[in-house]
Order: C-alpha cells, then structure tokens, then sequence
C-alpha cells in the first residue's frame, strides 16, 4: 500500500481565485445565448433583469477590486462603458438603483455582458495572483466599524456576486419557462 500523497498547503490566493472563478461560470451561463429581450425581460414590473444583475455584479467586482489594487477600472480605461452605452454615469455601479434605472440597462447581446465580466475577471486574478496572506489583514476601509479589511472586502465582493449571478440564474429559468 502506498503512502498517502502529501498536497501542499492551499494559499488564500488559490482559494479566492478558485471562488471567483466560479462565479465566472455561473455568469456565462445565466447569459450565453440568450436574446436582448430576454436578458431585459423581468419577472415582473419592479424585479431585476438578467442584464441588470450581471451588469451590477461586475460593476461591484470591477469598481471594489480596482479600488483595493489601486488601478484604473475596466469599465472606463477598457471601454466597457462606452461599448454597453448605458445612460448612467461612469461611477454608477447599480447600488440603490430605482426599478425605472433597472429598466434602462438593455444591451443588444449577452456577449457584451460576458466581455465586460471576462475583462474584469482578468485584472481580479491578475490582483489575486500577487497576494500573500499577511495582504488580507490590510484595512482597506476606515468608514465601517470595525474598518473593513482586504479579506473582508473580497469576501463581499464574493458574496454579492454570487447572490447575483444565481438570481440571474433564476430569473433566465423563469423567463425561458414562461
């Protein structure tokens, strides 16, 4: 019988890039495939749209990750912005967002949506590639009480998307169904 194999340690790097590659995932396939006018359709009059909540997780994930990197976001410096043409200043990210301002974000393909997710994908691996463990201690946040930490604000990130990119999930059932 052999010795088991010894697998090293799992560096929290590995792990939040593991996580946010899930998500990557789930996003492509609350999409791919899908028309423009079901990515805009909604359950009903005041719920979120697939379009919506794509485009809302990856302004969260772009506008939070560029902002503890200290780098530029993809959504303006890449162009995204401009290509998905939406009527919303370049700083709106979606949060608190009425359901008229939902109604507006309409784009001619899903692609769009997955483009703009894959660039800011990109640069959030490219981020987590050179973190140590000691980096998530770092408070990023003095505004909360307690201050929020890098590790923290990543996990938010996490969470939020992942909320996301499953009610997107959801609602394409829905839609397809009905």
């Amino acid at each position: 019988m052999r010795a088991p194999r010894s697998l090293p340690p799992v560096r929290t790097a590995e792990l939040l890039t593991e996580a946010f590659g899930r998500i990557q995932g789930l996003v492509h396939r609350a999409v791919d495939g899908l028309s423009a006018e079901l990515l805009a359709g909604r359950v009903d009059p005041a719920a979120n749209s697939i379009a919506w909540l794509v485009w809302h997780l990856t302004r969260i994930q772009d506008d939070h990750v560029a902002g503890v990197a200290g780098t530029p976001q993809a959504y303006t410096e890449l162009g995204w912005a401009k290509r998905l043409g939406l009527p919303f200043p370049d700083t709106e990210i979606g949060y608190g967002q009425t359901s008229e301002e939902v109604g507006q974000v309409r784009v001619d393909s899903g692609d769009l949506l997955t483009g703009y997710y894959d660039a800011v994908h990109e640069r959030t691996l490219g981020y987590l590639r050179g973190l140590s463990d000691e980096d998530l201690d770092r408070v990023v946040d003095r505004s909360w009480d307690p201050p929020v930490t890098l590790g923290v604000r990543l996990v938010s990130v996490l969470s939020d998307d992942l909320q996301h990119a499953g009610q997107a999930a959801y609602v394409r059932g829905v839609l397809e169904r009905g």
